[in-house]
């Protein structure tokens, strides 16, 4: 009876830490992209410059490692709110490309809009069904290991046709990846929520910006 009680206690344990992981991830989900797109906002209004492509990927990966490092020090949160900050910053240059064409408000709002409920339908339903998706873990590597070789293809050779099937897979992919991450937290795999929460942005950030592009295409940009 003893043995049985404390596994009860014990699974009663775990539920209760993993709704508060789920709880404090989606609330500092919820102010990382406020923030983020408070920044993005002073980015457009004062016309920042977007860095050369190879700074700002090695900027990402450093705020990402310094944030990975910090994770359970007072220093997470200060620099997960940088590192949302920062891909704020360089994700406004890329909505004023859209913003000047004639229907780019358009664009703008309807790829924001897509990302939204593709990110509230897949994560809402991995968090009322339970399903462990961890199963897509290997096509997901995979996946992206795919789409990074893609896009370094596309930058040294024009192929028709090329960027849309990259939007196409990436919007697949980072689909596939919300369901997976946050699955994770459901069942325990991740329990620290600055690195949840940084999984789950880089998720939306990702899809939001392919979506835009694929939008932008159809919507008349190309």
């Amino acid at each position: 009876m003893n043995e049985q009680a404390t596994a009860i206690a014990r699974s009663e344990e775990q539920v209760l830490q993993t709704n508060k992981v789920i709880r404090n991830t989606y609330m500092l989900l919820g102010m990382t992209l406020f923030f983020s797109a408070l920044t993005s906002t002073l980015a457009i209004v004062f016309e920042v410059p977007r860095l050369h492509w190879v700074l700002s990927l090695a900027v990402m990966i450093g705020l990402l490692f310094a944030v990975s490092k910090a994770r359970n020090s007072v220093w997470a949160l200060p620099l997960v709110f940088l590192f949302t900050g920062y891909m704020g910053l360089q994700l406004g240059p890329i909505i004023s490309h859209y913003l000047v064409l004639p229907n780019g408000a358009d664009i703008v709002s309807t790829a924001l809009g897509m990302t939204g409920v593709i990110f509230f339908a897949l994560s809402g339903y991995a968090l009322t069904t339970r399903k462990d998706f961890s199963f897509m873990r290997g096509f997901l590597f995979v996946g992206l290991i795919v789409l990074i070789a893609a896009m370094l293809i596309s930058m040294f050779f024009s192929i028709s046709g090329m960027q849309i099937a990259i939007s196409v897979m990436a919007v697949m992919i980072f689909s596939g990846l919300i369901l997976y991450d946050t699955s994770n937290i459901i069942h325990g795999g991740e329990t620290n929520y600055v690195m949840a929460t940084d999984g789950l942005y880089l998720n939306i950030y990702n899809l939001f910006i392919h979506l835009l592009h694929l939008v932008g295409i159809f919507g008349g940009d190309d």
